[in-house]
């Protein structure tokens, strides 16, 4: 297996692009290490961004919150400016593997991985939030939903990577959550998991996105239910005909960790309580 430890986006595209063989990105490696010690991937080339400096970048540029593709989850976790912005997307990255891991593991690895089942996604689909891909043909900047293929495959030619996860700044009166469902109360990945991001005027609902995780091969996106609460102050009819269609639309597999009428029944209650909290959190700040 060949290894690579570019110092600049350049290099890394150069090495990425020319090498036609199996590759994988090295970030945090809490993933990629795991699968090449179990053989679950063999690549030939493992080519580490670690050493790319402008990849530690974590500041606001241009209207966003730019995070590079080897900025830890716990830096992000201890950004305080940005978890009093974004708590649900911090919360969300919060759940990623202990305290350990999170030294290590990165935001863009978690989206990365495309799974399901990924805590870090919903909350950022809630916030329409975007990726900036590099390539031999340039740069690029996609939302992070159409990024999403399907389990474990992201919309990107084989000369791309992902450089920068872009989240725009947040609106004024507006605030997101980001729950999960677990068997155990630690060290485990969601059964459901839900991402809001809403805006209020007037302490009525004027904006929101509803996103449902790990009841499909990719984030669901709750259009209907989003638009029941506008103008609502989340009275007790509209939450139950809000938790009724996130049920119907949630589409889960039934397996060891939980039964498809069990993981409906579980969207539309996490539904109803990131909706609720996201809720309390606009009016807070408006």
């Amino acid at each position: 297996m060949k290894y690579e430890a570019p110092e600049t986006i350049d290099q890394a595209i150069d090495i990425y692009s020319k090498f036609n063989g199996s590759k994988k990105i090295l970030a945090g490696g809490t993933d990629v290490l795991v699968q090449l010690r179990t053989d679950i991937v063999r690549p030939e080339m493992v080519m580490n961004i670690k050493k790319i400096n402008s990849l530690h970048e974590f500041c606001i540029v241009d209207g966003y919150w730019k995070i590079g593709a080897a900025v830890s989850a716990s830096k992000i976790t201890k950004n305080t400016a940005f978890i009093s912005e974004w708590p649900g997307i911090a919360e969300g990255v919060g759940l990623i593997g202990s305290t350990q891991i999170q030294n290590r593991a990165t935001l863009v690895g978690n989206l990365s991985n495309a799974s399901p089942a990924a805590d870090g996604i919903p909350a950022l689909v809630a916030a329409n939030a975007k990726v900036e891909i590099v390539g031999q043909q340039g740069s690029r900047v996609k939302d992070v939903y159409s990024l999403i293929e399907g389990p474990g495959k992201l919309h990107l030619s084989k000369d791309e990577f992902i450089t920068h996860i872009l989240i725009p700044l947040q609106r004024d009166r507006s605030a997101d959550c980001y729950l999960r469902f677990i068997p155990r109360t630690e060290m485990d990945i969601a059964v459901v998991g839900c991402g809001v991001n809403l805006s209020v005027k007037n302490q009525s609902i004027s904006s929101a996105k509803i996103v449902l995780g790990a009841v499909g091969p990719k984030v669901i996106f709750a259009d209907e239910a989003a638009e029941l609460v506008l103008n609502s102050r989340l009275d007790k009819d509209v939450i139950l005909k809000l938790q009724r269609m996130c049920e119907e639309i949630a589409t889960p597999i039934s397996d060891k960790r939980g039964s498809i009428r069990f993981r409906r029944q579980v969207a539309g209650v996490l539904a109803k309580r990131a909706l609720q909290k996201a809720y309390a959190r606009a009016l807070e700040v408006s």
